[in-house]
């Protein structure tokens, strides 16, 4: 394995590490707004859970936001004013619709709202579609490839490789 895709692959590692730190925390706060687990009836946001859903996750995007920036991707520099926050928040609510449209398919439509259901189609069906995509969009358009340093792959052509151009 090449240097880049050594280095693409410890990027990957570090990026699933924040993540799996980040959704713990929304995971067990998501829970207690939504189930109680096991504080009696006690669950403020029972009927809400996209509401709590995105509060939960709102936590966790600022746990993620800085490991991501000071961990995960601590070769890699921002170019925006803002290091890269408002791209950040963006890509995370943007992404974040693919969970909740999970959450609120199984609710709605299928009419499951037991714990299980909702941690299936929210945190693991939704949260492993999103997080593929935040990776991506993270890496290409807030955490960007320093100046000067080769693309993992490079597909352009050149006269040598193919005299049609």
């Amino acid at each position: 394995m090449g240097e880049r895709w050594h280095r693409f692959a410890a990027e990957v590692g570090r990026f699933l590490a924040v993540g799996f730190v980040a959704t713990v925390v929304a995971l067990i706060l998501f829970n207690l707004l939504v189930h109680g687990f096991n504080t009696g009836s006690f669950a403020p946001l029972n009927g809400q859970p996209e509401l709590a859903y995105l509060i939960a996750n709102g936590v966790g995007m600022v746990i993620s936001y800085h490991y991501t920036k000071v961990w995960a991707f601590q070769h890699r520099e921002t170019r925006m004013a803002d290091g890269g926050v408002a791209a950040y928040v963006g890509i995370n609510l943007m992404t974040m619709l693919i969970p909740i449209t999970c959450l609120w398919i199984s609710r709605n439509v299928m009419g499951l709202d037991d714990p299980v259901s909702d941690n299936l189609s929210a945190n693991v069906i939704g949260l492993g579609l999103a997080n593929a995509a935040r990776f991506f969009l993270f890496r290409g358009l807030v955490f960007r490839r320093p100046i000067g340093e080769e693309p993992l792959v490079t597909w352009r052509r050149t006269r040598e490789k193919d005299p049609t151009i």
